[in-house]
């Protein structure tokens, strides 16, 4: 069977390609298919113990069972309301004057925004810029459950708004915006902790940062 494999940042420059067609037998799993790339591409094999698997939209297991016409993505490891809520991966400048009016709720006695801004330097090595890559469909389907968990676990939240920028940002302008509204102010601080924590864990986007002398992406254990 055929299968159709994507790969993102650091992956896809390891091996100078986006995509990777295979043909496995009928039953192959996710695991079979990684094996599959790195025979032909040995240099990723050290990345296994970190990779993401996702078929579709949704995240899965190594063991999990392709069938012909899967495209599977892997993953680095990342550095899911109402009508309301807005969730969305942009290639624009952010406003947290934008984003404020967007969560206001004549019921909100409270609004929590946070900005991650592009800071200067890591480490003491001064920083030019970043860049960023995400795989828009599933980061914006993985905001979405963010938000879900977010109104299942605090009630009083009125709106949520997530937008997290890519492409080439520079120092001081924000690469994510985060704001929740809710009655009390209390629930509005822990939602939005939460959100941004959670964000870097599961949303599938990368970061790279540019140094005078050289570039590194940012994510992957041991990067």
């Amino acid at each position: 069977m055929r299968v159709r494999v994507h790969l993102f940042a650091r992956y896809r420059e390891a091996i100078g390609r986006e995509q990777v067609d295979l043909d496995l037998p009928e039953g192959g799993t996710v695991d079979t298919a990684w094996s599959a790339v790195v025979a032909r591409h040995p240099q990723l094999a050290e990345y296994r113990p970190f990779t993401l698997f996702a078929v579709g939209h949704d995240y899965v297991e190594a063991d999990h069972h392709l069938k012909a016409g899967d495209e599977l993505c892997l993953f680095p490891p990342v550095s899911g309301g109402s009508d309301d809520d807005v969730f969305a991966v942009v290639d624009r400048p952010l406003s947290p004057d934008a984003i404020t009016a967007q969560v206001d709720d004549p019921g909100a006695g409270g609004i929590v925004v946070f900005s991650g801004v592009v800071r200067n330097q890591t480490d003491g090595r001064a920083v030019k810029f970043l860049e960023y890559e995400a795989h828009a469909a599933m980061a914006e389907a993985k905001l979405r459950e963010i938000g879900a968990a977010i109104r299942g676990r605090w009630p009083g939240v009125k709106r949520v708004a997530m937008l997290h920028r890519v492409g080439r940002l520079e120092i001081g302008e924000s690469s994510v915006l985060i704001a929740v509204s809710a009655a009390h102010r209390g629930d509005a601080f822990e939602a939005c902790r939460y959100a941004i924590d959670t964000l870097k864990r599961t949303v599938p986007v990368w970061k790279k940062e540019h140094f005078e002398d050289g570039e590194v992406w940012v994510g992957l254990q041991g990067g």
